[in-house]
């Protein structure tokens, strides 16, 4: 195995530890009856920093690990929604690195991940609202205030931060590791 790939390997199971573990020591910010814990999708867009394969499997990882530890099916339904925008997000950044250059195109790529984040999930929690699986909460609100307003639009908004946390954070590291999308952008601009 090459040194690269067991490095990505690595860090990749070092993101889902803590993406299991964020959820059950951070803060949560409650809007009844949403509930937003702060930096629980960190890892995952960390994971983006690195490769498509690593936002894959730190997804998929945390997914599991919700599952195993007793988190309701709904949280791991959730968790399981990131693949999507997680694999998305990691093969725009491996073609486009120079996005981690630019503040504007920063901040259009954080609202078109957060707008398929937050869709996707709205597109589990929906399902489980039609089914009739959620709190009495949801209900006495109703669709509209608590799945698209509370979950579609407070997930958006939870998305841009822990985004922007990610971004960050992969960019301090980038000082003294070198993760891939920040090298891609940082040789593309010395070639340019």
């Amino acid at each position: 195995m090459k040194k690269n790939s067991m490095q990505h390997l690595t860090a990749s199971a070092l993101l889902i530890a803590l993406g299991i573990i964020i959820p059950q020591v951070m803060p949560k910010i409650v809007i009844g009856p949403a509930s937003f814990t702060l930096a629980s999708h960190v890892p995952v867009f960390l994971a983006m920093f690195i490769s498509p394969f690593s936002a894959v499997a730190v997804a998929l990882g945390t997914a599991l690990g919700f599952l195993l530890t007793g988190m309701p099916v709904i949280i791991a339904l959730r968790a399981l929604s990131h693949v999507v925008f997680a694999f998305l997000g990691a093969f725009i950044l491996q073609k486009q690195p120079e996005i981690v250059l630019s503040m504007k195109k920063f901040m259009v790529f954080n609202v078109f991940i957060g707008l398929i984040h937050s869709i996707l999930e709205l597109g589990v929690v929906s399902i489980f609202f039609s089914a009739g699986n959620l709190g009495e909460a949801y209900y006495t609100q109703g669709y509209f205030v608590s799945i698209i307003l509370l979950m579609g639009l407070g997930g958006l908004i939870h998305s841009l931060i822990d985004y922007s946390l990610a971004y960050f954070v992969a960019r301090s590291i980038s000082q003294r590791v070198n993760l891939p999308i920040f090298f891609d952008a940082k040789h593309k601009l010395k070639e340019a």
